[in-house]
């Protein structure tokens, strides 16, 4: 695996990670950290983990800090860039969110069309604008939502509600909002999810 830093273009100083398999790659996957007030950043342990298991299989995976933070707003528009930037250089590109990121990727996935969307623990709803839950009603291309059944921290009833509702896949985990010592098999089944959709 290469990893290479990248900026991507925009009105917001975004820096990224650009995890690159061994051999040339036509997909990538775009993933949205949790949340920045919160440490949340490209370096998550399940963002890592996530970007190990796809390169390995043989598709790029793109990490990046989201700029300055603006309520969940520009947050979204830094997301919409990197899917924006990853299309320019993939055929095909599927965007995945953790907590925070998981409403982002939501938000951003069905705006520029992501063909793949995998979402772990997402947050139902950023503000009463940004409601991932009400934007699944406009996902067309695959979707998973994963969460833990003891997860407290965040809103992610509504959206896996909806999830099914609509027929998305969805699994649940034995675990908390983290995944402590889980990462790598949630990583695996999400990231299984993205390489098959993809």
């Amino acid at each position: 695996m290469t990893l290479n830093e990248v900026v991507v273009p925009g009105a917001r100083d975004v820096r990224a990670s650009l995890d690159d398999p061994e051999e040339p790659t036509d997909t990538a996957v775009v993933a949205c950290p949790p949340h920045p007030q919160f440490d949340g950043n490209r370096s998550d342990n399940r963002l890592v983990a996530l970007a190990d298991y796809l390169t390995e299989r043989g598709v790029a995976c793109l990490r990046f800090d989201y700029g300055d933070w603006d309520e969940g707003y520009g947050e979204r528009e830094d997301a919409r860039n990197a899917l924006r930037w990853a299309r320019e250089r993939y055929d095909s590109v599927g965007i995945f969110g953790f907590s925070f990121g998981g409403a982002i990727a939501t938000l951003a996935g069905v705006d520029e069309t992501a063909d793949a969307i995998a979402l772990l623990a997402p947050a139902s709803r950023l503000t009463t604008e940004l409601d991932a839950a009400a934007a699944l009603d406009d996902v067309e291309v695959p979707l998973k939502v994963l969460y833990g059944t003891r997860d407290d921290t965040a809103d992610w009833e509504p959206l896996a509600e909806r999830a099914k509702e609509l027929g998305f896949e969805t699994e649940e985990f034995s675990a908390d909002h983290f995944f402590i010592g889980q990462e790598a098999k949630v990583a695996g089944r999400l990231g299984e999810f993205l390489v098959e959709s993809l």
